[in-house]
């Protein structure tokens, strides 16, 4: 029911210098600059193969501003929202019902790019922090309009490879993620050299990827969003690229996954860990 990791959002202060940097980063620019003028907010989406990402800034008022103004104070600026999507997000919020979860109301939503007039529109239904331990999860269905795409070349970023969750309840998060929401579960593994279980969500050529280290005490069940892996077709192309550009990254070097080639981004990013990959 839930098919697709549809986009990932990082919230910012400043949406201008979060996409001087990003652009730098992804090696294009967003093709989607524009506002959500009921909830306050202002945002800039740069498409990827399997999913978007999302820019988000406060403008004025609203609860949207408001979150993020609150996001910002707490945890300052970086990756906070994960989004899921679905076809029918009607019938997802009756199969949460039946399953006795408290389900909030569909949103309608629309957005609107400055330079194009274009608009897009989609229903959201925004998930309770009690079901998500914490993490700001919530589901759309877009209706009307589409993110216009871009070509890339080799030294671009080319789509998410994965996305790292951090859990103190793995057994909980496969109730959630496999049961609830449907996402395939790949692979569950226990890493012995760090005494975790590692599971792997698999949706639109993408991977939830979630460490866990479930704990002994009475602590509420929680999860957070960590850092984000990324692909490129020529990583020594896009390593070069990336140092002309004046972001800071590691030597190349080979990945744990036998075949790939990695390397860390240290700037840019807006305090979110990020990885390179190249699968060979």
């Amino acid at each position: 029911m839930l098919d697709r990791l549809d986009h990932l959002v990082i919230t910012v202060s400043d949406l201008q210098s979060a996409i001087e940097d990003y652009t730098k980063f992804f090696g294009f620019k967003p093709t989607w600059i524009g506002e959500h003028a009921d909830l306050g907010t202002i945002n800039a989406l740069f498409p990827l193969e399997n999913t978007y990402l999302e820019l988000l800034a406060a403008k004025g008022n609203g609860i949207g501003a408001e979150m993020i103004n609150k996001n910002l104070k707490d945890k300052g600026e970086g990756l906070s929202g994960l989004v899921l999507g679905t076809d029918d997000i009607e019938e997802f919020r009756e199969k949460l019902i039946s399953n006795g979860i408290d389900a909030n109301e569909l949103i309608l939503g629309a957005g609107d790019d400055f330079e194009t007039n274009q608009r897009r529109t989609w229903k959201n239904l925004f998930l309770p922090f009690t079901l998500t331990r914490g993490l700001f999860v919530f589901i759309i269905q877009h209706l009307t309009g589409a993110l216009p795409g871009i070509k890339k070349d080799n030294s671009q970023i080319d789509r998410l490879d994965h996305v790292v969750v951090n859990t103190n309840d793995t057994h909980g998060f496969i109730d959630l993620y496999k049961d609830i929401f449907g996402i395939r579960l790949s692979l569950d593994q226990f890493v012995e050299k760090w005494g975790g279980r590692m599971l792997f969500f698999r949706l639109n050529k993408t991977t939830i990827e979630v460490i866990g280290k479930d704990n002994q005490d009475d602590e509420d069940p929680e999860d957070s969003l960590w850092g984000l892996a990324w692909t490129v077709k020529d990583l020594d192309k896009a390593h070069k690229r990336l140092i002309s550009e004046g972001v800071e990254v590691t030597p190349i070097k080979k990945g744990r996954k036998p075949g790939t080639l990695v390397c860390t981004v240290k700037s840019h990013t807006r305090n979110v860990p990020t990885l390179l990959i190249q699968h060979l």
